[in-house]
């Protein structure tokens, strides 16, 4: 989560730093456009790394669903199925999945 959430605050600060530049002539839209995938890919990355990621307990699993919910509540995004099944994982170290308590 935290190399996500570094990765969200680098591009921010990119893309402004990017904008400055292409506004005052310094920098072509495609050499923005460049810049701008590769900072998204980092950010996917990170972000694919979360989901990816085996909780090793319930207090793990409840922070990476909560973590993948408050993304989702900002991004205004939705999950994919790699991405829901991810959600849904028991953790290791309990075969019978997540407790709701």
């Amino acid at each position: 989560m935290d190399r996500h959430i570094a990765a969200q605050l680098a591009t921010t600060d990119a893309v402004r730093a990017w904008d400055e530049q292409r506004a005052a002539g310094e920098l072509t839209n495609v050499a923005y456009a460049n810049r701008l995938l590769g900072v998204a890919r980092d950010e996917e990355a990170g972000w694919l790394a979360i989901v990816d990621y085996r909780p090793q307990g319930d207090r793990e699993s409840r922070m990476k669903l909560t973590y993948m919910a408050a993304y989702l509540i900002a991004t205004r995004g939705t999950l994919n199925a790699k991405e829901m099944n991810s959600a849904l994982e028991a953790p290791r170290d309990r075969p019978g999945g997540v407790s709701v308590s």
